[in-house]
């Protein structure tokens, strides 16, 4: 039994038809072709598949599409122009395969939202739900400090 829900993609006003059991990654993918956030542990440990919903880093493969109703869900796809954290990214080599790099990128923005200027603790923190299997940790804290100042335009 499919039932239809409007919301906020990417700053568009959409609606989609959705069933019970749909997570968010999949209406993202099935329905709107968007797969910056991937389904890998789909248990919500590795962050592949974060999505910002109402400004809040979620777990893609776990959220029910329907709770998405009335609410603004941003993903890496949002906007045409590269923002400080992705340009950051790429910059400090934040990344190497690229497939953990959307959900890293969207929790930063979620990070520098709230702590503009962040420790490397506060990063360690935010970030310790997001896995990279490349292994490219220091060049990620290193992206995150890079985008931090390119957001207060030091």
């Amino acid at each position: 039994m499919r039932r239809e829900i409007r919301f906020r993609l990417n700053g568009e006003a959409v609606s989609a038809q959705v069933a019970p059991h749909e997570t968010l990654v999949e209406l993202l993918q099935e329905g709107f072709g968007l797969y910056g956030a991937r389904e890998s542990c789909g248990q919500g440990l590795c962050g592949c598949c974060t999505v910002l919903v109402d400004g809040r880093a979620v777990s893609g493969c776990l959220y029910l599409a329907s709770l998405v109703e009335d609410s603004d869900v941003r993903t890496i796809e949002d906007g045409g122009e590269l923002d400080a954290v992705q340009q950051a990214f790429i910059e400090a080599s934040g990344f190497q395969c690229g497939f953990c790099t959307p959900g890293f990128v969207l929790m930063t923005r979620q990070l520098l939202d709230e702590i503009p200027d962040p420790s490397e603790d506060d990063i360690k923190h935010y970030l310790s739900g997001n896995l990279c299997r490349c292994g490219a940790y220091p060049e990620i804290i290193a992206a995150v400090k890079l985008a931090a100042r390119k957001r207060k335009g030091v």
